[in-house]
């Protein structure tokens, strides 16, 4: 295990040297076994999204997969293992959040080391099985880890002392603060720090600050940094709208933007490297066990997380220090275009002693439990069960209206689904039957809704009298035919007709029209106003008929018309008056 850790870091100090020949970027981040699985998890649900539109996979794809990956990248056999589906587009994913983020993993190292070595290097300090076997996790590669106590992940030890996940987790947050110093565009970085400690800044804050992310086309960091100074400088024209989607989260954003301030200003004004990351350690321990207690397994994780990590730093500036003494070169000068020398020059040699810290925290042997590094993992220091990365970075399920609504509102819908379709009439009255072009009321809709029953009439016309059958006769239509056409022929009149009276005298008549003669016109009148309300569905509407009057002694008649002539009568009161009489 020994001789494997001296060839990785010799691999990596190869590459930090000679790595400005081959990227854009000297502050580029190196990717361990478990942060390249972490992002061919992302990778492989990033593409299920994309197919099948459900931002997820199986843990046991992404292990067979991970296998593959392996191989293929480091171009060895791999005939007896399944091809993973749409393995192009899970290798192109991979690729490009690397290029993204400004990280490589450590097969990229492994590869640009033939270009980047010089002749006083070693040729192959490992072969690509070796480099195979550490990464997958044999046991051969594995040795260092078995002075570890192990203890199943069990509820009732999960969070016990004994358990080194808490202590890897709490390291993880350590150095992901310090990366974060290092390389800003360190996504997974932020993804560890964000809500750690507490700010409130969830899986909504988190979807809503990768979705800005994507539409700005920038990084985490420097979406929140924008976000933050131009709220804090920008004033009213400049400043976001309020409608931004981050502005519910401005508190937690900007106490995060505040520490990381505070970090990035000691990083800058101290220049002993020494003396600047044991302070920035002590920072971000304070921060992670504010308001817990001296038993907490948290507390006890930062504390010796911080004890270790001041321990290795101090002897990593004391390496440098000795390689440059030894070979007489002395440290490059910061780049002329710099803003402030001093603090370009005291922060640069501070980012040499923590990247040298971060590549050998990426050279660590991989997680030997992968369910709580993909599933549960993440959810050690706030105690938020089923959060892992995989979950963080799905967002949040949006409510699908798929489910049925409450009755009463599909009651009213309904309601209104049925007046947008019925046109109501602006002016109704008990006559409405006798308009033509008129529609049904709302009520016989609602109550006849089948098209093949149709409506009745809502007052049934009384039963037949002798004189209505004598009216009938084929005798009576004919002495009625000349009066009733008469009255039928004037466009504006009504489809009623006037009084019996004034038919009796367009027809020739003199005098008091006979009693069976008024009685038989009325009665084919409204005949005819039912046959018409018929054609044109209207029988509900029309006015209940009153039965035939009993016949009148003799002289009643003289007696009702002087009575009624005695009284004044107002315009068109003897019209609707007679009317009324029908």
């Amino acid at each position: 295990m020994v001789v494997m850790e001296e060839s990785l870091r010799t691999l990596t100090r190869v590459f930090r040297r000679e790595c400005h020949r081959v990227l854009d970027s000297e502050r580029t981040t190196i990717q361990g076994a478990d942060g390249m699985l972490m992002v061919l998890q992302l990778a492989m649900a990033g593409v299920n999204k994309q197919e099948c539109g459900d931002f997820g996979v199986a843990l046991s794809e992404v292990l067979a997969a991970w296998k593959y990956f392996l191989l293929d990248k480091l171009q060895l056999s791999h005939n007896d293992i399944p091809l993973p589906q749409n393995y192009d587009l899970i290798q192109k994913e991979y690729d490009c959040f690397l290029k993204r983020t400004n990280t490589v993993d450590l097969i990229d190292v492994f590869i640009m080391f033939k270009e980047l070595r010089l002749n006083e290097d070693p040729e192959e300090p490992l072969t690509a099985m070796q480099l195979f076997q550490f990464l997958i996790g044999e046991k051969e590669s594995l040795g260092k880890n078995e002075s570890f106590p192990v203890c199943p992940a069990t509820p009732s030890n999960k969070a016990g002392i004994c358990s080194p996940q808490i202590q890897r987790v709490v390291r993880r947050v350590f150095c992901s603060y310090l990366g974060l110093l290092v390389n800003c565009k360190n996504d997974l970085a932020l993804v560890y720090t964000l809500d750690n400690p507490k700010r409130s800044l969830g899986h909504i804050a988190f979807t809503d600050l990768r979705h800005a992310a994507c539409n700005n086309g920038s990084s985490l960091f420097l979406t929140v940094t924008s976000f933050i100074r131009a709220i804090q400088l920008g004033g009213k024209g400049y400043a976001p709208p309020e409608s931004h989607p981050l502005r519910k989260h401005i508190k937690g954003l900007s106490e995060y933007l505040n520490f990381v301030d505070q970090c990035q200003d000691i990083l800058g004004e101290t220049p002993n490297p020494r003396e600047a990351g044991s302070k920035l350690v002590s920072r971000i321990r304070a921060a992670l066990v504010k308001g817990r207690s001296a038993g907490d397994p948290v507390y006890l994780a930062a504390e010796d997380t911080d004890k270790s990590l001041k321990e290795r730093i101090g002897q990593i500036h004391t390496m440098q220090m000795q390689s440059v003494v030894d070979t007489g070169i002395s440290p490059a000068r910061p780049k002329a275009y710099a803003i402030n020398h001093s603090t370009a020059y005291g922060g640069r040699e501070t980012v040499k002693v923590l990247m040298a810290l971060l590549d050998e925290e990426a050279l660590a042997p991989p997680c030997r439990n992968k369910v709580e590094l993909l599933s549960e993992d993440h959810a050690i220091l706030n105690g938020s069960a089923g959060v892992c990365l995989l979950t963080l970075y799905k967002s949040p399920e949006a409510p699908t209206g798929s489910s049925p609504k409450p009755l009463r509102n599909r009651v009213l819908s309904q309601q209104e689904h049925i007046k947008s379709k019925v046109v109501r009439p602006t002016i109704r009255s008990q006559f409405a039957c006798t308009y033509k072009g008129d529609e049904l009321p709302l009520s016989r809709v609602l109550e006849f809704p089948s098209g093949s029953q149709l409506p009745t009439c809502a007052h049934p016309a009384p039963k037949r009298t002798s004189v209505e059958e004598e009216c009938d006769s084929p005798g009576m239509d004919k002495r009625l035919k000349e009066a009733t056409n008469l009255k039928c022929k004037g466009p504006s009149e009504s489809a009623m007709g006037e009084h019996s009276g004034n038919a009796w005298k367009q027809a020739g008549g003199k005098g008091t029209q006979p009693e069976p003669f008024r009685r038989a016109t009325g009665t084919l009148k409204r005949k005819l106003a039912n046959r018409e309300c018929a054609e044109h569905g209207k029988e509900e509407n029309q006015p209940p008929q009153k039965r035939p009057p009993a016949k009148a002694p003799a002289g009643g008649l003289g007696k009702r018309s002087s009575k009624s002539a005695g009284k004044k009568l107002i315009a068109g009161q003897s019209k609707l008056t007679g009317f009324l009489r029908l």
